[in-house]
Parts: C-alpha cells; structure tokens; sequence
C-alpha cells in the first residue's frame, strides 16, 4: 500500500490540525493504522493508532484528550486531528500502515510538517 500524508502546516498554539493519510494500492481495511513523528534531535515516537475495523485506538499519554484518530475505509483514508497544540507537537508526523498478520508497520507517508508558533 501507497501512503500520502497531507494537512500539515504553521499554526498557533492552542490551534487546531487535521493530518490525512490517503492510501493506494490496496484496501486500508486490511492495516492497523498509525500516526507517528519525529522532532528534531529526537528519536521517532508513535503518536497514535487505530485498529482495522476502527473500533480500538491507541494514544500516546502526550497527545491524549487533544488529538484523535479516526478512519474512513470506504475513502482508503486515515485522519489525525490536532486540537489544543503546543509547541512540543512541532514535528514531521508519518503515517504508516500494519499489515493485520504484520509484526511491524511496513508502509510509510513521506511525511508532513507541522510547525506551532507561541
């Protein structure tokens, strides 16, 4: 599967996002889904994950209460959405696709952007 991330961008802390990851190739019904990213000078984290059917998520302790994943197989699509950011959320966000017999996540976005100015 083909990921393209898209949605990133400047804004203002206390300000809102919404990421998508668009998938190709094959359905996304087939994938756990997962958002991650990777702050200059920092290792990669995982920001959150949702779980084929989307009946199961998973959030980093950072980021829980402010963002959300959510999923829309019938549009091969998988959203984050960024409430109440900080400037800690600056980061290049990957999404990335788990094969639901995988161990590892084995597709990745090219990446997006977000910046948060105080």
């Amino acid at each position: 599967v083909q990921l393209q991330a898209s949605g990133g961008g400047l804004v203002q802390a206390g300000g809102s996002l919404r990421l998508s990851c668009a998938a190709s190739g094959r359905a996304l019904s087939y994938y756990r889904m997962g958002w991650f990213r990777q702050a200059p000078g920092k290792e990669r984290e995982i920001v959150a994950y949702i779980s084929q059917s989307g009946g199961s998520t998973y959030y980093a302790e950072s980021v829980k209460g402010r963002f959300a994943i959510l999923r829309d197989n019938a549009r091969n699509t998988v959203y984050l959405q960024m409430n109440s950011l900080k400037a800690e959320d600056m980061a290049v966000y990957y999404c990335a696709a788990r094969f639901f017999s995988s161990s590892d996540y084995g597709s990745w976005g090219q990446g997006t952007q977000v910046t948060v100015s105080s």
